[in-house]
């Protein structure tokens, strides 16, 4: 057999090792791929490291290094007294953290602007969590039951009538105007030419009064007999939860479909009940504070908070109107939103606030807070109109089509197809907007209203604490704060957005 190892094809000698590869990961190889890989790429990483050598070194060195931590008044931060460089001063925070959060609630009350948050909170962080049941449940406390229960916790003060004596009132009113109508009829119809037909009318007419008189009756007996017994406030609050569950029994599909809503309702009324007992709201609730006493982040949660959820509803109907192929609705929208968007925010809130009481009948006040978020949701509601229709124009038209032929009407068409699809587009645009409104709540302190920046200012004033780094501490406090809530918002808008179109990616 011959010797393989003899063929001159064969190497006799061992292969010298090849070099390693050129590593590309971790930091050596971010560095050679991202960072030093060409010589516009060189310059760039120096001038970025030259930035952050004469920007954020100096920073952490103000509000770390050289700070101060302890101290009961600006002696502690005076650089002649400590006998240092003396950079940010905490202790004057720790002094005005509760200006800062509260403006000037009273101190005594402080506690429910805390239950506030803690509720916000509670039904905030479930309904971000996508996979936690009972979203409509969630939606509906946090949209509709929770403001109630804020505002009432906040501004305190009790409930008369609950809203519902009106009610009951209209229908007397309705009462009495159809059977006085009637009888006039039935007069006219003596000397009439056409007397028998009026006579006719009127019959009917005093029918359906009599009609209303027996469907108020029990209503009334019901209000009344309560009310003989308690305090006034639970026969008209009982009067609301009969009328309001018969309409959603009735709007529900009545004895076909509509006993499931029977629970529900009647379930939602006595929560309703029960934080009106807690509250003591029928007896006159928790002590008023006036919302000139609001302020700090307080006033900067509510004012953007609520800006921010009656805007969307204001968008989308200035968008869909814009679109519509009614001529007067649409130019209605039109002049609407080209109006609002050439108007500065800062002029709307000083309109809002000096000049509509000037064009209210004298015996009508509106809360100088109420008049802001007016403004404020008006303006950024014909903002938020773009955004939408920008996602409505980029929908196919063979959606609608598709929808139509499939026998659907307009409002699910554009309610079940359309509209999720363009929200969808314009998150980006949308969290935008909603992280602007929220750093421009800083605006409403040219209106008396004193929002976490307008506090931090109002505080410098204090000449306990009237030190050199007083001022910059306290903005560098605030700037962390605005980054947290801004930075959450767009972190969150992220995960939504790649939920959304997880469809999509390939």
């Amino acid at each position: 057999m011959t010797d393989i190892t003899a063929s001159p094809y064969v190497r006799q000698d061992i292969v010298a090792e090849r070099p390693a590869p050129v590593k590309t990961t971790g930091f050596v190889g971010l560095m050679r791929s991202r960072l030093f890989n060409s010589p516009t790429n060189i310059l760039l990483t120096i001038l970025g490291a030259l930035l952050l050598w004469y920007t954020v070194i100096p920073s952490i060195t103000f509000l770390f290094v050289d700070a101060v931590w302890t101290g009961k008044d600006r002696t502690a931060c005076l650089p002649e007294k400590a006998g240092f460089v003396v950079g940010a001063c905490w202790p004057y925070i720790q002094a005005k953290l509760p200006q800062l959060m509260y403006g000037f609630y009273p101190e005594a009350e402080r506690w429910r602007v805390n239950l506030t948050f803690l509720l916000a909170a509670v039904l905030l962080v479930p309904m971000l969590i996508p996979r936690l049941p009972a979203k409509g449940l969630n939606s509906g406390l946090f949209f509709v039951a929770f403001p109630v229960v804020a505002f009432f916790l906040l501004r305190g003060g009790g409930i008369t009538g609950f809203g519902v004596s009106w009610t009951a009132g209209l229908l007397q009113l309705v009462d009495d105007s159809v059977i006085s109508a009637g009888q006039a009829l039935l007069n006219l119809s003596k000397s009439s030419a056409i007397g028998p037909l009026l006579w006719i009318i009127g019959q009917f007419i005093t029918v359906v009064g009599t009609a209303i008189q027996w469907l108020i009756f029990p209503l009334t007996w019901l209000r009344d007999m309560i009310q003989s017994s308690s305090q006034p406030v639970w026969g008209d609050f009982a009067v609301t939860a009969v009328i309001v569950t018969l309409l959603v029994f009735w709007l529900r599909g009545g004895l076909r479909t509509g006993w499931r809503a029977l629970v529900p309702s009647i379930v939602t009324f006595i929560g309703i009940a029960i934080v009106i007992k807690l509250m003591a709201l029928d007896k006159g609730g928790l002590p008023i504070v006036d919302t000139r006493l609001w302020g700090g982040l307080l006033v900067t949660l509510v004012v953007s908070v609520a800006g921010i959820v009656t805007s969307m509803p204001i968008g989308i109907a200035l968008a869909l109107g814009r679109r519509s192929t009614i001529p007067l609705i649409r130019l209605f929208s039109i002049a609407y939103i080209e109006f609002w968007r050439g108007v500065p925010l800062i002029t709307v809130l000083f309109f809002a606030t000096y000049m509509l009481p000037l064009f209210l009948p004298g015996n009508f006040t509106v809360d100088g807070l109420v008049r802001a978020l007016i403004g404020i949701a008006l303006f950024t509601g014909a903002y938020q109109a773009e955004n939408i229709r920008g996602g409505l124009a980029a929908i196919p038209r063979g959606q609608g089509e598709a929808a139509s032929a499939l026998g659907l009407s307009w409002w699910k068409t554009t309610s079940l197809i359309v509209l999720p699809q363009a929200l969808r587009h314009v998150i980006p645009n949308l969290v935008n907007s909603f992280i602007s409104l929220f750093k421009d709540t800083s605006l409403v302190s040219i209106v008396a209203l004193f929002d976490l920046l307008g506090s931090l200012r109002a505080s410098f004033a204090d000449p306990v604490w009237t030190t050199p780094s007083t001022a910059f501490t306290g903005f560098a406090f605030t700037g962390v704060i605005y980054f947290i809530f801004c930075f959450g918002i767009s972190r969150y808008s992220l995960f939504v957005e790649r939920r959304l179109n997880a469809h999509s990616r390939n």
